[in-house]
């Protein structure tokens, strides 16, 4: 069943409207009577029955409330390190699949790629769409924020204001701790941060600063992860351990 998230406070009788109503009108050519899953911006899921449409908007009433999550309990922010071409489009999509809360774009030292005012923001537009399209096929109870894209300085700086329970930061050359070790540690977690390099990987400076900011580095196993495929591991790995996948 299609699912749509309104930017509206939970009510009886709801406007799908924009892109949406558009492609429930044009692409899916779905008729009144025909059921749908909204979401409102308050976090109520519903399924709901379409009463009119048209090209700019669909109006729906809502049947039953959902009481059902789709949520993971523990709050895990992804900063990712900025990578090149469509990597950053991949990761913010199966990032969202699994489960992640938050996606901070970070721009860093050994990164190849720079987005700068304008560009970054046209950037961050794009990825909340993939973000948006990727929680409504995997039926999420809310659509992850995308932030703006912080340098390693701001990210830190970060980590102190939200209060993260655990921080962590998979880096290549640990050999003292693994990620299961550290989370088998701390299942009492509610919110975790985890911080991934860019393709040139984490610089020693910025490794410094993690840790001086609270951030415990873990290691990812004895094989080296690019920087598309290290956040979606240690994301489910984190999963897995809190009994999030598979349960």
């Amino acid at each position: 069943m299609h699912r749509f998230f309104i930017p509206r406070p939970y009510a009886e009788n709801m406007m799908i409207d924009g892109i949406d109503a558009r492609h429930i009108y044009t692409v899916l050519k779905m008729k009144p009577g025909e059921k749908v899953q909204i979401v409102s911006d308050d976090g109520v899921t519903a399924l709901a029955e379409i009463t009119e449409t048209a090209p700019g908007q669909t109006l729906v009433k809502c049947l039953e409330v959902i009481a059902e999550s789709h949520e993971p309990a523990v709050k895990i922010t992804l900063a990712q390190g900025l990578v090149k071409g469509e990597k950053m489009d991949f990761i913010i999509q199966k990032a969202v699949e699994l489960g992640v809360s938050c996606i901070v774009p970070l721009a860093m030292e050994h990164s190849v790629v720079r987005y700068d005012g304008e560009k970054a923001a046209k950037k961050c537009q794009r990825w909340q769409k993939i973000a948006e399209s990727a929680a409504k096929q995997s039926k999420r109870s809310l659509v992850p924020e995308i932030g703006r894209v912080l340098s390693f300085k701001e990210a830190v700086a970060r980590m102190d204001r939200d209060g993260f329970d655990l921080r962590l930061i998979p880096y290549e050359s640990e050999d003292r701790q693994g990620l299961k070790q550290v989370l088998q540690s701390n299942l009492n977690t509610d919110s975790i941060l985890i911080i991934i390099g860019p393709e040139g990987g984490i610089s020693e400076a910025e490794l410094d600063k993690a840790r001086s900011g609270g951030a415990v580095p873990v290691s990812l196993g004895r094989r080296i992860l690019r920087a598309e495929t290290a956040g979606l591991t240690a994301l489910s790995a984190v999963l897995y351990e809190f009994d999030e996948l598979g349960g």
